[in-house]
């Protein structure tokens, strides 16, 4: 992480974040995905930094941030996010999420809808897991705990990249695998199991209000082009851009097309609302 590193706490949870850029308008926070950690964001804050306040922490358990003594649940997720804005004394936020990231902005929003000004919604899906996807997150906890991370983060790189990111964008593809192995194994299980057991946010979206940008990678096999569809047919007056040669992690595959996006939505000027 190239950013000075801060720590605050947050109910239980001394939360690892970086806090970059202006100190007016209302900040953008960055949620990253499962098992990953605010690093995934350095690109974003580089390019926004000069405009916005941009803030990334780290989800409890993962990277820097203490996972505490609660059972895992995309509840408590959303609850430690007004948690770690309380602490930070933010009032209202624009919240964009990639995949989990995404899954807690939308509870967030249907939890809290006066504390979001904006939606960016990556790699992410509306939809609660099947019970076949539920089965498959328990096999492979019961996977991890016996025989370690190692072939769990071989099998997740090759869903997690385009083929074309594999091949070309090597070092970003090594990046995302050292965070995998460096988390703790009982975070992976954990938050698998709290990820298996959250509640479906399709019903909630026809009653956002507020702007929202949907990014997804043409190449995405976890959460697919047609699950981000759905999510901007729910909601009004959303806008879904679909990047070329990307996966699930559009925000690092195709990061230029990805912050030109982003920038044009922040330009239409809530995000300098007082």
């Amino acid at each position: 992480m190239k950013f000075e590193k801060r720590k605050i706490w947050a109910g239980e949870v001394n939360v690892s974040y970086v806090d970059e850029g202006k100190r007016i308008g209302i900040p953008i926070i960055f949620i990253h995905g499962f098992p990953f950690d605010k690093s995934m964001w350095e690109n974003q804050i580089e390019t926004l930094l000069p405009v916005y306040r941009v803030i990334a922490y780290d989800v409890r358990g993962h990277g820097d941030s203490n996972p505490g003594t609660e059972e895992f649940s995309l509840q408590l997720f959303t609850d430690d996010l007004f948690l770690f804005m309380d602490a930070m004394r933010i009032e209202k936020a624009i919240i964009c999420g990639l995949s989990m990231g995404g899954y807690i902005a939308l509870h967030a929003i249907k939890q809290e809808p006066l504390r979001i000004s904006g939606l960016v919604l990556a790699d992410t899906q509306c939809f609660a897991d099947t019970e076949e996807g539920k089965e498959k997150r328990f096999k492979t906890v019961d996977h991890i705990r016996e025989n370690g991370l190692k072939q769990y983060a071989d099998d997740s790189i090759k869903k997690l990249f385009s083929d074309t990111s594999l091949q070309n964008k090597k070092e970003v593809v090594s990046g995302i695998e050292k965070i995998i192995l460096k988390t703790d194994v009982e975070t992976i299980c954990n938050t698998l199991i709290a990820l298996a057991g959250r509640m479906e946010t399709c019903s909630a979206l026809p009653f956002i209000n507020v702007p929202v940008l949907i990014f997804v990678g043409a190449e995405d096999q976890v959460t697919t082009p047609e699950a981000a569809q759905k999510i901007q047919e729910l909601i009004p007056g959303s806008a879904l851009r679909v990047l070329e040669n990307a996966g699930h992690l559009s925000n690092l595959e195709a990061a230029d097309s990805f912050n030109l996006h982003l920038q044009n939505f922040l330009k239409n000027g809530f995000a300098n609302q007082k």
